[in-house]
């Protein structure tokens, strides 16, 4: 049985909440005219975020912003 995007996600990122944090951060960047990282016929941002996320294109790094408010 093939498992759906969502769950072979899962199993490719430790923990939700990583996933969640690195997916939202990448969707703003593609709402902000970032170009994607793969070829893609798509033109939803969390679509293509997803996409990005499986094949390892994406990882979550502090923004200097956040860290200078720690």
């Amino acid at each position: 049985m093939e498992l759906s995007l969502p769950q072979r996600l899962q199993k490719s990122v430790s923990g939700s909440f990583h996933k969640t944090a690195l997916l939202q951060k990448r969707v703003r960047e593609l709402i902000r005219g970032a170009a994607p990282l793969v070829e893609t016929r798509e033109v939803n941002p969390i679509k293509i975020a997803f996409l990005e996320m499986e094949r390892g294109l994406i990882e979550l790094i502090p923004d200097e912003e956040s860290q200078a408010q720690l």
